[in-house]
């Protein structure tokens, strides 16, 4: 039983499917995605919803995970997605040039990232109580998994370090950090 497949899709106004055995196609105000549907479940739109269906037990793994698909394909035509990361550090910089960002991240050299199409950036410095957390990487897009995966390929250009937490940081995570020497039992005090 899956109770996440069960659940039916609610459908914005403005936003129109086709669906075909293999494939849904969900296009909207913001864009048009595609799901790949696999064999034994069906899709059915039922006046503002849509409803998937499984031939049997054995594609229950599937029934929730497509659903979820769908559902962000939906979400991400009306609304669309949105990850901010933080560029912490005292010199770590980033600079938007077109289609190409630029990071100064403590390396000897610079580092550019270049954006995929379907992923739109802004850079800005967001007034924040700690004056190391300046820079914020807010990056938008259709598509939950390429934005995803996009910030991840940020992340990993300089993850957070456990000291100090300089590098680049997801905004919505808590990075617990180590205390370093001095705080630990018997170090300076």
């Amino acid at each position: 039983m899956s109770r996440v497949g069960k659940k039916p899709i609610p459908l914005p106004s403005g936003v129109s499917v086709n669906i075909t055995p293999e494939k849904i196609d969900v296009k909207g105000p913001k864009g048009a995605l595609e799901t790949k549907v696999p064999s034994g479940l069906s899709l059915r739109q039922e006046g503002a919803t849509l409803v998937i269906e499984r031939a049997g037990d054995e594609f229950a793994a599937l029934h929730g995970l497509v659903r979820a698909l769908v559902a962000n394909a939906v979400k991400g035509v009306t609304d669309g997605f949105v990850q901010q990361m933080d560029v912490v550090g005292v010199g770590y910089k980033a600079e938007l040039k077109g289609r190409m960002i630029a990071f100064s991240l403590g390396y000897s050299h610079p580092v550019e990232f270049t954006l995929p199409q379907g992923i739109d950036c802004k850079i800005e410095k967001l007034p924040r109580q700690i004056p190391q957390y300046q820079t914020t990487v807010t990056l938008t897009g259709i598509d939950k998994h390429q934005l995803g995966q996009v910030a991840a390929d940020l992340h990993s250009l300089r993850k957070p370090d456990a000291y100090k937490g300089k590098g680049i940081r997801y905004t919505n995570r808590v990075t617990r950090l180590k205390p370093g020497k001095t705080g630990g039992k018997g170090g300076k005090k």
